[in-house]
């Protein structure tokens, strides 16, 4: 029986440079391929957003995430943007448990496991010209799939962040906490474009796969092919391709 793990890995390490493991593993897309673009409506209003009150208790939870984003290389320091959005943190969801009342009543009830930073970019999206670029249909993208019989599932690595912002756009995605004032470089999440230039970026870049070897749904990819030799082959091309686009 042939060795499926032992050459699947084989191809998995013969492309290292497709691979993070780590934040710090990113190294972006090149911007000759893509770049994200905030283009504003001609009524648009700059909007700075003060630093909201923080529960001390998640001080350090922010600390934690601008610390690794600018040891990522992710965001840099900035002081004199005209538009600056709130930071907040929101409960991460786990999975289930059920719980009991004071009635006695059993209740199912999410769990709580940590905490998600976020950007508030509300003002900014809705000054943003809005991008229309459209996702594909999962019904049909089932449906090709549905003709193969192997399968490779591969998740994009924090994928919004592999996407480099415009240096023009930059300063339009400040963000404020209690740290300072911060910009990102990579798209990060919360744009009102960025699902858009995302799949489009995705499209650019595998647009001779889509649809014959592979699937692209946004950050998840899946190669197919109907045997496993095949579905190998078109694995390591679709690494190699990721390679090219560093």
């Amino acid at each position: 029986m042939p060795d499926f793990g032992g050459v699947t890995i084989k191809v998995l390490k013969s492309h290292k440079r497709a691979i993070a493991w780590k934040l710090s593993d990113i190294q972006g897309i090149n911007p000759e391929f893509c770049t994200h673009k905030i283009l504003m409506e001609e009524d648009y209003k700059p909007a700075v957003q003060h630093q909201r009150r923080v529960n001390p208790k998640i001080h350090d939870v922010i600390k934690k995430e601008v610390e690794k984003l600018l040891d990522a290389g992710l965001i840099y320091p900035i002081s004199d943007s005209r538009w600056v959005s709130s930071i907040h943190c929101a409960p991460k969801k786990g999975g289930f448990t059920v719980v009991e009342n004071e009635e006695n009543e059993l209740i199912l009830t999410r769990l709580d496991i940590g905490w998600r930073v976020c950007i508030d970019y509300r003002k900014l999206n809705k000054a943003t010209q809005k991008d229309h670029f459209p996702l594909p249909f999962m019904d049909q993208m089932l449906e090709r799939l549905s003709r193969n019989e192997y399968y490779c599932f591969l998740d994009g690595f924090f994928g919004y962040f592999q996407i480099p912002i415009d240096p023009r756009d930059q300063e339009k995605i400040t963000f404020t906490c209690p740290y300072g004032t911060f910009a990102y470089c990579r798209m990060p999440f919360g744009l009102c474009n960025a699902p858009g230039t995302f799949q489009r970026c995705m499209l650019a870049i595998f647009h001779d796969m889509v649809e014959k070897t592979m699937e692209v749904f946004m950050d998840d990819f899946l190669v197919f092919g109907n045997s496993f030799e095949n579905c190998l082959s078109c694995l390591d091309k679709m690494l190699q391709r990721c390679e090219d686009t560093i």
